[in-house]
This record gives C-alpha cells, sequence and structure tokens, in this order.
C-alpha cells in the first residue's frame, strides 16, 4: 500500500503546479496506465493491501466489540433469566451464545462441560441464540421453559447431544426422558417471559455483532466459533489477571 502511494504521489510530481488541480482525462489516463503496469509487475503490492486492510478491519472490530461488551455487561454476566452452569459464585463469567442445531454448538459442548468439571470457580452463561429456524426456536424456547421445571442444565446438555434433526418431536422426546412435565412444559413455552428473553438475547448479539455461533465473552472479549480446551483456558487465565 505504501508503495502505491508513493508511485502515485511520484506520477503527480512532473505535472507541478498543474497537480494541485484535478487532473485532466488524459493525465489520469496516463497515470492509471502506469499504475496498472506498475502492479502486473509487481502484484505482491494488491496482497500487501489487501492483507493490510483485513488487519485494519480486524483491529477495529475488536475494539468496537470490547467497547460493546464493556457497554453491556450488566446484560451479559447479571441478567437474571439467563441459565447459569458451573458455579454460580465463580470469579469468573464465561457467556455463551449458542443455537441447538448448530453443529459447531454440538462439538464444543463437551469441551465446555469438561471446563466446568474441572474448573470449579468458573461461572457459565447461557444466551440461548436460536437463529437456524423454527425448530431451534422450539429448543430454546423448551429449553428455558425446562428452567422453570428446575431442569434447565439435564435438558440443555440432552438437546445438545440429540442426534440426527433437531425436530419438535425429538425435542419433546428428549423432555421426557429427562424428567420433565412434558404438557407443562409446552404451556411454560408460550410464556410472554420466554419471548421477552429470545428478543433480549437477539438484541444483545446484535449489540456485539454476532453474526454466528458459537459465541462467547469473557473477560471483556469476545471469542467467535469453536475454540478448542486450551484456548479457553488461556482466555480464563487472562480474564482473571488483575487489572
Amino acid at each position: 500500500m505504501r508503495r502505491l502511494l508513493l508511485l502515485a504521489l511520484l506520477l503527480a510530481a512532473p505535472f507541478g503546479a498543474a497537480a494541485a488541480q484535478p487532473f485532466t482525462p488524459e493525465q489520469e489516463e496516463a497515470i492509471g496506465r502506469i499504475l496498472r503496469r506498475y502492479i502486473e509487475q509487481h502484484p505482491e503490492v494488491v496482497v500487501e493491501a489487501f492483507e493490510a486492510a483485513q488487519a485494519k478491519a480486524r483491529a477495529e472490530a475488536e475494539e468496537s466489540a470490547k467497547r460493546a461488551i464493556a457497554a453491556k455487561r450488566q446484560e451479559l454476566e447479571a441478567d437474571p433469566p439467563s441459565p447459569v452452569l458451573g458455579n454460580p459464585a465463580g470469579d469468573v463469567t464465561l457467556v455463551e451464545f449458542f443455537d441447538y442445531r448448530c453443529p459447531y454448538c454440538k462439538q464444543v459442548a463437551p469441551t465446555l462441560q469438561a471446563l466446568i468439571a474441572e474448573d470449579k470457580r468458573l461461572r457459565v452463561v447461557m444466551k440461548e441464540f436460536p437463529i437456524l429456524g423454527k425448530d431451534s426456536v422450539t429448543a430454546s424456547r423448551a429449553a428455558l421453559a425446562a428452567a422453570r421445571q428446575g431442569k434447565y442444565e439435564v435438558f440443555h446438555h440432552a438437546l445438545m447431544g440429540l442426534k440426527g434433526q433437531l425436530t419438535e418431536a425429538a425435542i419433546f422426546k428428549a423432555a421426557a426422558a429427562a424428567g420433565l412435565d412434558v404438557e407443562r412444559l409446552k404451556s411454560d413455552m408460550e410464556r410472554p417471559e420466554i419471548d421477552a428473553q429470545l428478543r433480549a438475547n437477539h438484541d444483545l448479539a446484535q449489540a456485539l455483532d454476532i453474526r454466528g455461533t458459537p459465541a462467547f465473552v469473557v473477560g471483556g472479549e469476545l471469542i467467535p466459533g469453536a475454540v478448542d480446551l486450551a484456548t479457553l483456558r488461556n482466555r480464563l487465565a487472562a480474564a482473571r489477571k488483575p487489572g
């Protein structure tokens, strides 16, 4: 990018005082020919420019996410309706946005369980974020309704462990196997509080520019994708460092 800018300046220099004025069509065409020839001879400058633009965009996105997380920390970590796994009084909070139909969420679910099992000071806030169709919404409604029977965690794991298509029939079959009162569950799924919770989660995800699942938030940082156990351990350790 710097080389392209320098070349443009050098090309403009011979025009002297006229360079302060708009170029004529003939001058623009001449400069364009020279620039095209230079790029053909040095294609690496295009790659460098693209990589620099990507790096700048990533840095800006990360900074924007940090500001949004700071502004929404209360909603992320201390929203009473959001189910909590692990230690409710833990010294660090990990937030997960997920969808029960998301294969990457299913892939990372055992990792999260292992992390909770080994880290007794970890608090995990679950943000139901159904974005993959009506069956995803049904599953999230059922999971939040299961919390009213004190069975969110067992039902959450059951849904994450389901094989094949996630259908309404499969959801209610898993609910019965988890010991839930299915008729009560169906009734509770229609409660306005559950509508409000799902809307709040979508609004929060939008504010953080979360566009897919899974997505984690810890220590003021957004971590997109199905990260491995070592990565989560490292991020939690960093979040626990003073200052």
